[in-house]
């Protein structure tokens, strides 16, 4: 606890040492200076898009590109949701903003927008952060911060991020918070809200008005995780009976590095019983244009997950790499400004390698927060097996919560949109028919999954 309460001390003598450099005048120059007028193909929009960098450390260099897009009526009467993507390297430009739930989406060959009909900024402020240093356009001067970087580094920058940029743009200051994402997100999610919980506690009035978060296809306790998802295999056939005893009496998903005999059961299954699959959607085709080349076998701190490190299919993040890395988009959000020795990329390869610190376990940290009155939602897509749905729910179950309303069927346009149950202090959802990136395959779903969570109403049941 001692060793908590002073690195909140650490930020905050970090954040006042920002407040203090920057000045409010310069502080609202610096808010124009990051207005994005158009981005190059932009179709018309009534909403207004800021984009830059906020410095998280002068001594090592290090600097968080954002993109907040306003919402699209009454702004000033709209909550601030920040948007997290995880890997751990990969960016929320590339996913959330330009996949899932940002106002755009990117042609085939990279020249243009379209609007996103479901995006969330319909709803609320979306401040989407691509984190920590070495993701996306965001970077460090300090060569070891790529090799060593965690959940704890993550988690203060990203606290130092968002004091520096409430102070940019004050008019967010004390407006309602949320904080959402997937995937990794589902340590870098509540581990922020944790960081922000116990910094608003030096405060009598908050800077960071934080209500809750929620988090999709979240990694949540390597070892429930991780049965859960050799379930979710053998359960929708994925494996062969025998393949599923042979990873179970293998695997001792307790110890932080797996036997070889382990690594050898996965592998078999990976290889020889999944077939060409896209295992981040199992019931939709893969893209074509990236099956050679684009898979590799990681195992991140015991949980059984394969990632690619092209990112996500079918193909949509390729139109990303090609449009972030124009000369002229570049200009237009701000970004490289640096001149960063490498291609924009949707994930980074050194930072899923390298990843120092992993918690075993965020459940202790759902307990506290659900503790201290946040609101929580966790989601998954039913059809993605990299954290499936059973993993989720085995976690969950472990914090042993009250049910308040039973597991009901929830609609969607008079179809079930997926199945949802109340506990106390947190709702748990599915997504019918999407996989690891819930908005991008069902995006109305999942507009209807986040108008629910803001209003705290739950999921209509007809």
């Amino acid at each position: 606890m001692q060793g908590s309460m002073a690195a909140t001390r650490t930020i905050m003598f970090s954040c006042l040492v920002l407040f203090s450099v920057k000045g409010i005048v310069g502080v609202s120059n610096q808010q124009e200076l990051d207005r994005i007028t158009a981005l190059p193909g932009q179709p018309p929009v009534p909403f207004a898009q800021f984009s830059g960098y906020v410095t998280v450390n002068e001594q090592h260099g290090r600097a968080l590109f954002y993109w907040l897009t306003e919402a699209a009526a009454s702004p000033e009467k709209k909550p601030l949701v920040l948007w997290l993507n995880g890997g751990p390297g990969c960016s929320s430009v590339a996913y959330g903003a330009s996949e899932e739930i940002g106002p755009f989406r990117i042609n085939k060959t990279a020249s243009s927008l379209y609007l996103n009909k479901y995006s969330w900024n319909k709803e609320a402020n979306i401040l989407f952060l691509e984190s920590p240093a070495g993701v996306g356009f965001s970077y460090t001067n300090t060569s070891s911060d790529l090799s060593d970087s965690g959940d704890k580094r993550t988690a203060e920058d990203a606290l130092v991020f968002l004091v520096g940029w409430l102070s940019r743009f004050p008019q967010y200051k004390n407006r309602d918070f949320y904080i959402t994402g997937e995937s990794y997100a589902g340590h870098y999610v509540p581990q922020l809200a944790k960081k922000i919980h116990d910094y608003n506690k030096v405060f009598s009035h908050p800077l960071i008005n934080l209500k809750g978060f929620m988090v999709g296809n979240a990694l949540i306790d390597n070892y429930y995780d991780s049965i859960g998802t050799v379930a979710y295999w053998w359960s929708h056939s994925m494996i062969s009976d025998k393949t599923y005893k042979s990873i179970l009496n293998s695997c001792n998903f307790t110890e932080e590095k797996s036997s070889q005999k382990c690594d050898d059961a996965v592998s078999y299954a990976m290889n020889h019983e999944f077939g060409a699959i896209d295992q981040y959607s199992i019931y939709t085709p893969f893209c074509k244009a990236t099956q050679n080349n684009t898979f590799q076998s990681l195992r991140l701190k015991n949980s059984l997950i394969r990632r690619r490190i092209a990112g996500y299919d079918p193909c949509t993040e390729n139109y990303a790499e090609k449009y972030y890395n124009r000369p002229d988009v570049q200009r237009a959000m701000h970004a490289n400004s640096t001149g960063i020795p490498y291609k924009w990329t949707a994930c980074s390869d050194i930072l899923i390698k390298t990843w120092n610190d992993s918690e075993a376990s965020v459940l202790p940290t759902y307990k506290e927060l659900i503790a201290a009155g946040l609101k929580i939602w966790v989601f998954s897509g039913d059809t993605d097996s990299v954290v499936p749905v059973t993993a989720t729910r085995f976690s969950l179950n472990h914090l042993n919560l009250y049910v308040k309303t039973r597991w009901y069927p929830w609609y969607s346009d008079s179809q079930v949109g997926g199945w949802t149950e109340v506990y106390d202090g947190l709702t748990f959802a599915t997504i019918r028919g999407a996989g690891h990136e819930v908005p991008l395959f069902q995006p109305r779903r999942a507009f209807i999954l986040f108008q629910s969570f803001l209003a705290g109403k739950d999921l209509p049941k007809s």
